[in-house]
């Protein structure tokens, strides 16, 4: 019986910091992601972004994405994404203050993409945001490292 719990104790342990290794957003048509803040622990290997586009609006009119960045970065990333435009899924090319980014996804559709942790440290003023015009003024939250 004791093993029984020690394993179980285990197996939760890991399912916990698994869990804490993913930003899974879902976003839809009214331009909102269904969280506005997200804690990751700063001993991830990697980093998933997982995106689900829960709208019905084509990418050309709803696209969206998930930027992790600095947030102070944010707007100078968006704005820079702005004129990189939707083939470069709204990021600049070769920006480095853009830490991780998913492809831009319309209704229906969803993403994934990974990055080191190593990228975040604890306590760092972290933001998620859809680079889509427009949309970053409103679709962002907070990452927390812990």
């Amino acid at each position: 019986m004791r093993s029984y719990l020690l394993f179980a104790l285990l197996l939760s342990a890991t399912a916990v910091q698994a869990e804490d290794c993913v930003i899974d957003l879902k976003a839809d048509d009214a331009m909102k992601f269904d969280k506005t803040e997200i804690t990751v622990a700063a001993s991830c290997k990697s980093i998933e972004i997982k995106l689900a586009h829960t709208g019905k609006l084509p990418v050309t009119a709803m696209g969206h994405n998930v930027v992790v960045a600095a947030t102070p970065d944010l707007q100078p990333i968006a704005t820079d994404g702005q004129k990189a435009g939707a083939a470069a899924n709204y990021v600049a090319a070769g920006d480095k203050r853009a830490i991780a980014h998913t492809s831009l996804v319309g209704g229906g559709a969803s993403t994934t993409a990974s990055f080191p942790g190593s990228a975040l440290k604890a306590g760092g003023d972290y933001s998620f945001f859809c680079s889509f015009p427009g949309h970053w003024a409103i679709m962002k939250g907070k990452l927390i490292v812990k």
